[in-house]
């Protein structure tokens, strides 16, 4: 018996995710009294992994997962939980995520749970804490199957160290050919991701063209953040739809997120209501967005954004 964990990774690095999902289940494998698997591909250095707690690394090397296709890689999770009998699978809330989770799920007759943003309140019966109502509540869920698959919540559990002495095994397990054939890859470019951010500022239609997006972008390089877009920005053109966040974009789960010159419309605030602290800045003081915001400006982001920056600037020059 084991719990297994899927770690996600990028051009052979993991992602932040990949940490936080091996921290539960490092956490959640203490509580069964189990050990702690991980299940990753095409990773080099797995010692990020080791540090959070995982005793066994299965490293996939197969060319039939450089694909796109979910169904490919929920075979893959499947395969492992099988080899390892895992009682518990954990998986990541990322977009990625939320496509495989529930075909892991149906693969393995399991119940699953998404968006769990702490450890099991029981396990028997096995109950866990989750977001609803596009993160504005929360609830209790009970899994009553055999095997449980969890989708852990971005940056709702955090980082916990627990070094071990992982070893690293490769894994290639017999898999089908996908249906989906990838013809051309749009990346985001720049240092951070909207996915990894702790910081992320985003602005609106209230900046009134992309051309003046500079003073946004120069705020995100003092801060060391993401830059991101309201959906009309987007569609508009003035920024790249990779920059998208909201219910139909990327979820933002940042510790602090600046909305500038966005208005706050449901769909908008759907997908960016996990995020830690919001810090809105409009000429609207009546703006839906200030409701949901634990700070507010009510101003003309041409002058306030250029002075925070001043006093960001001076206040790193002054503190290293």
């Amino acid at each position: 018996m084991s719990v297994l964990v899927f770690a996600e990774s990028s051009e052979g690095k993991f992602k932040k995710v990949a940490l936080e999902v091996t921290s539960y289940g490092k956490k959640l494998a203490d509580q069964l009294q189990t050990n702690l698997v991980v299940v990753t591909a095409f990773v080099d250095d797995i010692s990020p992994l080791s540090k959070y707690g995982a005793e066994k690394i299965l490293n996939g090397k197969s060319d039939g997962l450089k694909t796109s296709d979910a169904s490919i890689w929920a075979d893959f999770i499947v395969a492992a939980a099988k080899q390892e009998e895992a009682t518990a699978v954990i998986i990541d809330s990322s977009a990625n995520g939320a496509f495989v989770g529930p075909l892991v799920a149906a693969k393995l007759q399991a119940g699953f749970a998404s968006n769990v943003v702490a450890l099991p309140n029981s396990t028997s019966p096995f109950v866990v804490k989750r977001k609803a109502f596009s993160n504005k509540a929360f609830n209790n869920t009970e899994i009553k199957t055999n095997v449980k698959v969890l989708g852990i919540a971005k940056n709702s559990f955090g980082l916990f160290e627990n070094p071990t002495q992982g070893t690293s095994v490769d894994f290639s397990p017999s898999l089908n050919a996908g249906k989906i054939k990838r013809t051309a890859i749009e990346q985001a470019t720049g240092t951070v991701t909207i996915a990894d951010a702790d910081i992320i500022v985003s602005a609106g239609r209230g900046l009134k063209s992309g051309d003046n997006w500079g003073m946004i972008e120069e705020l995100a390089e003092v801060l060391g953040a993401a830059t991101a877009c309201s959906k009309p920005v987007s569609d508009l053109g003035w920024r790249p739809h990779s920059e998208h966040v909201g219910q139909t974009g990327k979820q933002a789960a940042s510790n602090l997120y600046f909305a500038i010159g966005i208005s706050g419309a449901i769909q908008h605030l759907a997908g960016v209501n996990s995020s830690k602290v919001k810090v809105v800045i409009n000429t609207d003081a009546e703006a839906p967005f200030f409701k949901s915001a634990e700070y507010g400006i009510i101003g003309d982001a041409f002058e306030i954004v250029p002075k925070l920056v001043d006093k960001l600037k001076v206040f790193k020059a002054e503190n290293g």
